[in-house]
């Protein structure tokens, strides 16, 4: 496997984070905010679009597999690491790197919906389009793309090139 064609620029990520994080800022001035990042992939995206919200919030992390080492998910989701804390009553927005077969999302949404936060929203830097996925309503959007398999800016493959600054395409060599 090679990086093939950059899909999304350093750039464009900055920028759209940016706009993402001003609508983010509004939508929750004066509520307590818990931003929950879903790990691995997501801890960049979070950590970046947070410097673009101008609210003190706080930070969560959940850790979930469905993927092993493989490029597509398996459908079976399971929690390796669940929040520290307690999310009723809270205002709680899941970031997502990115979302392609929707399954472990839409368990996860089930899952903290049943522990009563004030408001369960998803922000996601990457939506695969052209998939069939459980009906999940994204209201922070990064970008759309197609249905490719795609490294960097926190993705990977088999654990490596999240620390790309960009998104590229995953090819086969040869």
């Amino acid at each position: 496997m090679k990086i093939g064609k950059t899909l999304i620029t350093t750039e464009q990520i900055d920028e759209k984070l940016e706009e993402m994080g001003r609508t983010i800022t509004e939508d929750y001035r004066g509520k307590d905010l818990l931003m929950v990042g879903i790990l691995k992939g997501a801890f960049i995206v979070m950590a970046d679009l947070a410097r673009h919200v101008d609210l003190p919030v706080e930070f969560d992390f959940m850790a979930v597999s469905s993927y092993g080492a493989a490029t597509k998910t398996s459908g079976v989701v399971r929690i390796l690491k669940d929040l520290d804390q307690e999310i009723a009553g809270r205002h709680v927005l899941i970031v997502e790197d990115i979302i392609d077969s929707g399954l472990t999302l839409h368990y996860l949404i089930r899952n903290l919906s049943v522990r009563q936060p004030a408001s369960l929203e998803l922000a996601a830097l990457l939506i695969k389009d052209e998939i069939d996925r459980p009906q999940l309503e994204v209201k922070y959007e990064g970008f759309h793309i197609p249905p490719e398999f795609v490294i960097g800016y926190g993705l990977d493959y088999a654990g490596k090139y999240r620390n790309l600054p960009y998104v590229a395409i995953m090819e086969e060599e040869g």
